[in-house]
């Protein structure tokens, strides 16, 4: 066994050996003075009020008895007292005091994890309060094994940082370095990821550096410098990673990215919408760079991007082939293309992918980027993206929906419930049979129906701001156009739209369910072994064959073979031609006629040519 713990200048440390001792610090450069208030048995009983000392670099800073347990907070003004920032814990939510952490007191035993390649990675998102019917760390713990037997071998936490209420998407968190208390205590949560390991499977935590939500934000009203008011984010006020205090600020977040990997120990991060960053290549950069020369160099640890921009520059590759900063980047262009094949819809964004979608899933499958450097008209013609051939196919995260593709439809329907069922399969062999990395969102292992509506835990009016603004959103939609078609739109601060949105555990005794369990874990079977050994080294990205308006179609040269995928997603069979002496890996609904392949509807031909 062994223990872990991420020493950073933010926040309380209990110090080894001192009977006790914790050290607090909190940077809030305009504040003249500064108190702890250490609470007695419950949050609001303050035993002791300590004075802290301002250093001229705006730090304020002092040591106090406190053991682990103790519950604190800083008087920052007369009538304003706060939680710590970079609180290890909160029990009693966002706007409660903060209690003392010592990481060093729970013992890991997956002393033998070294992580694994990012070659094999097999993803399955989960939202830690929906993924089962208690919505805690040690009820999806109880999943792992599961999870591993279908085939994964990384699960992604949606993020855990407190937020206010009992339920919340994650993207509204407030206190990033502490674990959301309704899912249960830090232990809980590295009890999760120990579990985890020895199941063999890598965890990623999805984290937001872009914004603090609206709820419980007190750094805004004691610490401006945090922020930037010349910006705007769609959340809500840019954080200040430039100017005169960027650089404190930037090392708030990299101690978190740091925190999470070393004291939690979690395989690899997750940021949320880095194009809405200033300066997001440098942090993102910096947050590569120090994870690299820290956990990283004892295991194997990965960076993944969300970036609208599709700035390919950040997944650059040195010669070896390692990542110079993000190891990968969740590929919109791909799951969008697919979307529109299997949906038609050319709403919103899709627009941009409704002239030839399948043209455009075979780019965006090959290459990565579907616009690398076009105008893109849903963005009122402005250019999108950057070249991305060049790429390795594992740069890409290739997904048929997530938690946004879902959460973000007025009533978060699945793609189940949108697109035809034997579409669908072929659309799943084309996601878990392709070079790039594939993501499952929870569920669809098992054909899940229930939404996964956007649900949060407001009040008074914000929770007004929230439900009106959320329906107004869709008003450009004709099915939302008037009043009475935007009231059909589930309240996100309902309690009966966050249970809508929990699995349902009797989808997966449906034929349907099992019928869909059954073939992800064929298909994966058959990923790791044709696949997977084909992956380490490959330089760049493959080439759309496919003719406009006919098959998908698209060859990779991957180590010692080309891989392709062929997939009529046509109203009429077709005829695909793979070449003489390819090895065939995978059929659905198709078959051989000389050195052709005649694909039905919705048919697929997965092979493998050796190289000489």
């Amino acid at each position: 066994m062994s223990s872990a713990a991420h020493a950073m200048a933010f926040g309380a440390e209990c110090q080894p050996g001192s009977a006790g001792l914790t050290r607090f610090a909190l940077w809030a450069p305009g504040c003249a003075r500064v108190e702890l208030e250490l609470h007695e048995g419950e949050p609001g009983r303050i035993g002791r009020h300590l004075a802290m000392t301002r250093q001229d670099d705006g730090w304020h800073r002092c040591t106090a008895l406190a053991r682990a347990g103790t519950l604190y907070s800083y008087r920052v003004r007369e009538d304003l007292s706060v939680p710590d920032p970079a609180s290890r814990f909160n029990p009693h939510d966002v706007h409660g005091p903060s209690e003392v952490v010592e990481p060093r007191a729970f013992a890991w035993t997956d002393t033998a994890w070294a992580g694994r390649p990012w070659s094999e990675a097999v993803i399955y998102e989960l939202h830690v309060g929906t993924y089962t019917p208690e919505g805690t760390f040690a009820a999806a713990a109880r999943e792992l094994g599961a999870l591993r037997r279908l085939g994964i071998t990384a699960i992604e936490l949606m993020p855990v940082a407190d937020f206010p209420g009992r339920r919340n998407w994650g993207y509204d968190g407030v206190l990033p370095f502490a674990p959301e208390a309704s899912y249960g205590r830090p232990d809980d949560l590295k009890r999760l990821v120990d579990a985890a390991h020895h199941e063999g499977l890598m965890v990623i935590l999805d984290v937001v550096y872009n914004h603090f939500g609206p709820d419980g934000n007190y750094l805004s009203a004691y610490c401006p410098e945090f922020f930037d008011p010349s910006r705007q984010t769609p959340w809500g006020a840019a954080i200040a990673f430039a100017g005169a205090h960027g650089e404190t600020v930037r090392e708030f977040f990299v101690e978190n990215a740091l925190y999470w990997v070393e004291e939690f120990r979690f395989d690899g991060l997750r940021l949320d919408a880095v194009h809405a960053i200033r300066d997001g290549d440098a942090l993102v950069r910096q947050i590569a760079q120090r994870l690299q020369a820290g956990p990283g160099r004892q295991r194997a640890v990965h960076l993944i991007l969300e970036n609208d921009d599709n700035a390919a520059r950040l997944l650059a590759r040195d010669p070896a082939g390692r990542p110079l900063a993000a190891t990968a980047q969740w590929n919109d262009d791909w799951h969008h293309a697919a979307h529109a094949v299997l949906t038609g819809e050319a709403d919103g964004y899709y627009s941009d992918y409704g002239g030839d979608p399948t043209s455009a899933w075979g780019r965006a499958g090959a290459e990565g980027f579907v616009y690398q450097g076009q105008p893109s008209a849903w963005r009122d013609g402005s250019p999108r993206g950057e070249p991305s051939a060049a790429l390795p196919p594992t740069a890409f995260v290739a997904f048929l929906q997530n938690h946004d593709q879902v959460g973000n439809r007025a009533l978060g329907e699945r793609i189940e419930t949108l697109a035809d069922p034997q579409a669908l399969d072929a659309a799943l062999t084309c996601l878990l049979l392709s070079p790039q990395v594939p993501m499952l969102f929870m569920g669809d292992e098992f054909a899940a129906t229930t939404p996964f509506l956007y649900f949060c835990d407001a009040s008074g009016p914000l929770a007004d701001a929230i439900r009106d603004g959320r329906r107004n959103e869709f008003a450009a939609f004709a099915a939302f156009a008037d009043p009475a078609g935007r009231a059909r739109i589930p309240d996100p601060n309902a309690l009966s739209t966050f249970a809508a949105s929990r699995l349902d555990p009797a989808d997966r005794a449906r034929p349907r369910g099992r019928q869909r369990w059954q073939r992800v874990q064929e298909l994966l079977s058959l990923r790791r072994a044709w696949l997977q050994p084909l992956l380490d080294g490959v330089a760049h990205g493959g080439q759309s064959v496919g003719k406009p308006s006919g098959p998908l179609s698209v060859v990779w040269p991957l180590r010692g073979a080309r891989w392709r995928i062929d997939a009529n997603f046509g109203a009429a069979a077709a005829t695909v031609s793979p070449g003489a002496g390819v090895q065939v890996i995978h059929t659905l609904n198709a078959a051989a006629g000389g050195p052709d392949w005649r694909l039905q509807r919705f048919g697929v031909l997965v092979s493998l040519e050796p190289l000489t």
